[in-house]
This record gives structure tokens, sequence and C-alpha cells, in this order.
């Protein structure tokens, strides 16, 4: 056996954020910050490009963003797995964005056409040298945090990012529980804990039962229509109505909302800001906002915070008094009302004895220790989930879902499906996303088809399907005939995917329409099943139509036209009630069809070739 000592692999935990992004790794046991050569731990996620191809990131491209708005990326963030149609009114963004394609969002900057995955790629690309300067060597890996709710497109290019950075992915780890782990292993906690993360971009709230080393996640939720720039918009608004301006140059729109965002930042602390600005036509702008004023402007949008937190916990079947603890995540939480307001939804203060802007890289630093194979990563195991539902699309436009949301990930569930018609050799699978009952309600993430089924009557081929949703959240798909053994997967990857205020929309329509959806999915339930009789009866018909006399014949044909009525009707019931009808007439004739089968089998065979052998 080698005596050699434990080599300590360099490993870190990035939170890659919206407003603001930093690296974190353990030392001596101590998960830790590592800052800049300045003593600066926060990189602004700010992404400055020039027409000589040169590229600064930072602070230095923060203080000139409004210099150069159209070439100045700030808030990246929210464009990663984007297409050009989920970004919403692009006038009131400063930016040159390329014609709408196929797959993200792409701008144009005097350096050239970049993708929302380049952009962030530089920010993570300084982070990475800050690491290894810091550290003194190669990293082997990091595990980088995204917003609970990113989607399997986010979460990709995210992955991609990191690789174009010179990155190993460990893996990707939603920020709340990242938030989690390191209260939780920095004070020895156990219960349920609350993990309330409001960030520049993006609010999610996370429900875990932190028990002896263990992390499970019970329920997620969130509203993205939140975060800290949507307090940034209000203050600017407010700045235009008491100024009376309008049509402002891009250059005036980005001083102002910098102007906004630096007044929060100080509401946080005092009881009024000043905001002055020149702009670019010589006016000035000098403003006194007051702290009254900005949280009775600022006050739906907390509000709207608190309608996750219900369904989060609905959805980890607990009470308000079943929280321990509540943890305050994101720099957005600083704000005084924010905290009154969480304080007085659960009853009790809220933890914030870690830094809310740090406590998420120091979480992914202690996962990345761990990830390393690092002996002081500890003994302890995580169990995360995914946010919204996976499933199939089945005939007659309904979803059939595999994985509910809030699954513990990684997880891999897998369910049989059938042909619909006689003699059918592929199948289509359609992969989507949601709650509703029905497809056109929910998200589709992928496409793929199984060829190769041996050719069966209706229903006797068993196709066998694997969702499986890796540590990550990403998701493959597998389908296997039984029969053959013949396969067709897909990993899916679409070209952008769901907004996380797509996500909330879906997880509150499913709610609002519950009941409409359930008579929807029974309505084409007994539309498919009245198609499937009335092709089975007409067919039988044309074959031995003969076996029947002319009343029979005319029941049936009338029993069949009634069928065929209720078909453009809303009426599952009165469907159903068809159904039945046909059915019972059709009884007779199917004993007379399998008495004629029968004598066809028999015939011209004596008793002795019928001997059981």
């Amino acid at each position: 056996m080698s005596t050699a000592p434990h080599q300590h692999r360099l490993a870190v935990g990035i939170d890659l954020g919206t407003t603001n992004s930093l690296v974190a790794s353990v030392r001596n046991g101590i998960s830790v910050v590592l800052n800049d050569e300045h003593g600066r731990s926060m990189l602004p996620s700010v992404v400055r490009y020039f027409a000589d191809g040169s590229i600064v990131v930072g602070d230095a491209a923060q203080a000139q963003q409004s210099e150069d708005p159209a070439n100045t990326i700030v808030s990246v963030k929210r464009f990663m797995g984007r297409g050009l149609s989920d970004v919403g009114d692009i006038s009131q963004l400063p930016y040159l964005f390329a014609a709408e394609g196929a797959g993200m969002v792409q701008l144009r900057t005097s350096a050239g056409t970049k993708s929302p995955v380049e952009i962030s790629a530089e920010i993570l690309k300084v982070l990475r040298i800050r690491a290894e300067a810091s550290l003194g060597g190669e990293l082997v890996g990091a595990v980088i945090t995204v917003p609970a709710y990113f989607d399997d497109a986010q979460r990709q290019a995210t992955k991609d990012a990191a690789k174009l950075a010179g990155i190993n992915v460990l893996r990707l780890l939603n920020e709340p529980t990242a938030a989690a782990i390191a209260y939780g292993l920095d004070n020895a906690s156990e219960g349920v804990y609350a993990v309330y993360d409001l960030g520049g971009g993006t609010f999610d709230i996370s429900i875990l039962r932190l028990s002896r080393g263990v992390f499970e996640v019970l329920a997620a939720n969130g509203d993205s229509a939140l975060g800290g720039d949507d307090f940034d918009q209000r203050i600017y608004c407010w700045i235009l109505e008491r100024n009376q301006l309008s049509a402002l140059a891009p250059k005036d729109t980005r001083l102002l909302l910098t102007q906004a965002r630096a007044a929060k930042e100080q509401l946080t602390e005092h009881s009024e800001a000043r905001i002055t600005a020149v702009l670019s036509n010589g006016e000035v702008i000098d403003n006194v906002l007051t702290l009254t004023e900005f949280e009775s402007m600022s006050k739906n949008l907390i509000q709207r915070t608190l309608q996750p937190l219900r369904r989060a916990l609905r959805d980890a079947r607990l009470g308000v008094e079943d929280v321990k603890g509540v943890v305050m995540v994101g720099g957005a939480t600083r704000m005084p009302q924010v905290q009154r307001a969480v304080g007085e939804f659960f009853g009790q203060t809220p933890l914030t004895n870690l830094d809310p802007d740090k406590v998420v890289a120091l979480g992914a630093a202690i996962q990345a220790n761990l990830l390393a194979g690092n002996q002081s990563g500890g003994d302890w195991l995580l169990l995360d989930v995914i946010p919204l539902s996976l499933g199939l699309e089945t005939v007659g436009g309904l979803v059939e879902k595999i994985i509910p949301r809030n699954s513990t990930i990684p997880t891999a569930r897998a369910q049989e499906f059938t042909t619909y018609k006689d003699g059918q050799t592929a199948m289509s699978l359609h992969v989507v996303q949601g709650e509703r009952e029905l497809v056109a309600d929910c998200r589709s993430l992928a496409k793929f088809e199984l060829r190769g089924i041996p050719p069966m009557v209706a229903g006797a081929a068993r196709i066998r399907v694997t969702f499986q949703v890796d540590a990550d959240g990403l998701l493959n798909v597998m389908a296997r005939e039984m029969s053959s053994g013949i396969e067709a997967a897909i990993e899916v990857k679409p070209s952008y995917g769901l907004s996380d205020a797509e996500i909330a929309r879906m997880l509150q329509e499913s709610t609002e329409h519950a009941k409409d959806d359930m008579l929807a999915r029974a309505l084409l339930e007994q539309k498919t099943e009245a198609n499937q009789l009335l092709d089975a009866v007409e067919h039988a018909l044309i074959q031995d139509g003969e076996l029947l006399d002319a009343s029979q014949r005319a029941d049936i044909g009338a029993r069949l036209n009634a069928l065929k009525e209720t078909l453009s009707s809303k009426d599952h019931l009165a469907i159903k009630r068809a159904i039945v009808l046909l059915n019972e007439a059709t009884v007779n004739f199917a004993q007379l069809r399998m008495d004629k089968s029968v004598r066809q089998a028999l015939a011209g065979k004596n008793i002795s070739e019928l001997e059981v052998k």
C-alpha cells in the first residue's frame, strides 16, 4: 500500500449570477470565497466588446456601461437558453439582436455576433483564472450553480459556457440548494428550512429537510418576473415620471438604470437616497427618493413572492409552523422591506448570519470539494428535485406524466405504451414538460421515432419508455420494443427552453385550470375510444356484414350514426353513453363473427386432428 499522502484536488464552486458572479473553494476544511488581486470577491457579470477584438469583464466594463451600452452586455443570464421570441420587448434593450433563428438569441457587437453562451464563457474564464492563480494550480473541475427553475436548454447552455471557458463541470447545482448546504453544514442544522433566493434576475423558493448529513429538497417554486432588476426598474420609472422624461437615448436609459440601482442599494441602510445625473442633452436630474416612497412602489413586487412560498409549502405538504428557519439568499434580500415581509410570513426572523451574496458560491464549493474526492469533503448526501413534470404525448393530444415535478434527482422511471393501429411498425414519441393535461398547454422538449416494431394487431406491442434525469437535471429518453429489443433514444437538447416566467405561469395555470383540464381530458379520452370503436365496427361490417339480417344491420347503423353525431359535442358523458349503446348492439354480431371464425378453422379437419397431443 502506498504511504503517499492524499493529494488535494483543486475544485471550486461558481455562482454564475445575473448581477455578480463569485468563485469559492474549500481551504483547510473551510469554504471561502476567492478574491481577485485587488481584494474584490464579487465580479460584476458585465462584458464589454471592442472593435479590435479585445474584451473587458467585470468592474471596468461595469464602470463604462453607460458609454457604450450596445457593446456592454449586462444580465446576460436572462438570455441563456432563450429564443428571441422569449426575450419580450427588445425595443427596451440597448442591444442589436441578430435576426430570429432556430436557437438562442444572438447579439451583434463591434467584435462580431455573440451568443449568451460565449458571453457567459468570458465571465467564467475570468473566475477560472482567478481561482487557479489563488489556489496555485489547474482545476480538476467546478460545481456551477443555476436557478432551480432553469430548464434543460438553460442548464445545457451553462455547461456549454463552462466548456468554452476551459472548465470541467462536476455538477450543476440549484442555487437555493447550494445555499442550504452552506448554511446547514456551517451551523450543523437539522430540520425543515426554507431558502428564499431573490437575486438580480430570478426568484426561487426551496423547502429542504436537513437530517444527519442528508439534504433533501422537498419542493421548489418561484416567480422569475421578480429580481433585483425589477426593483431597479420601479425606481427608473419613478425618475421618468418625476422629471417628465420620455424617448431616452440608450446611453441615458443605461445611466438612469445604474443610478436607480445605486439608490436601491443606498436605501438598504439609509432612509433616503439622492439620485443625480446629467443626460446627453444637458438636462440635469436631481431627485431625492425616500425609503417610504420606495417601499410603497415595490410593495406589490414583494407580495408576489409570497404566492410561490404558499405553493412550495403546499407541494411539500407542510405548514408555516413546520419551518425551523428561513435562509435569505441573493443581494436583493438585503432590502429591509423584503426581510420584514418574509419574517411576517413565516412568523420568525430570517437567518442572515451568512452573507447572502456569497452563500451560494460557498455551498457550491463544499459540493465541489466532495465530488473532487477530497477527504475533507465530509460524509453527507444531497437529494435535489426537478421543478416541472416530464411526460409524453399520447393519442388525442393528452399528456401522460412519467416523472412528476418535485421528484428527487437523479431519477429514472419507465412506463409501457402500445400501438394504436394494426400492423403499426413505427411510433413517434413527443417529450413534453409542464403540469397541464393537454400537450397544447405544455412545452415541447423533443421528438424522436422508434422504427422497426414488428407488425402486430393494435395493442399487442409493448413499448417501454424510460426517462432518466441526471444530477444536473438534464433528461435522456429511451424507447424499447420488448419482443424484438429494438431501441431508440434521445438526449433532450432543445435549442432553447422554458423561461422562469413560463414555468411559474404553467404551475399557476395547472391549478387554475385543473377542472377544465380534467373535463378536456375526459372528452379526448371518450373521443379516442369512440373513434377506435367506429373503425372496428365499420371494418367488421365490411368483412362480415352478410352475417346480419336487415333489422340487425339497421340497428347497428343507427347507433353508429348516433355515436358519430356525438363526436361534435363537448359532452363526454353523451359520447360515453353512445359508446355503450353501440357496444350493446354489436354483442350478437361479435358472437356471429366468432362462430364463423371457428367454422373456418375447423373446416376439412377430422376429430383425430384436433386431439391435444
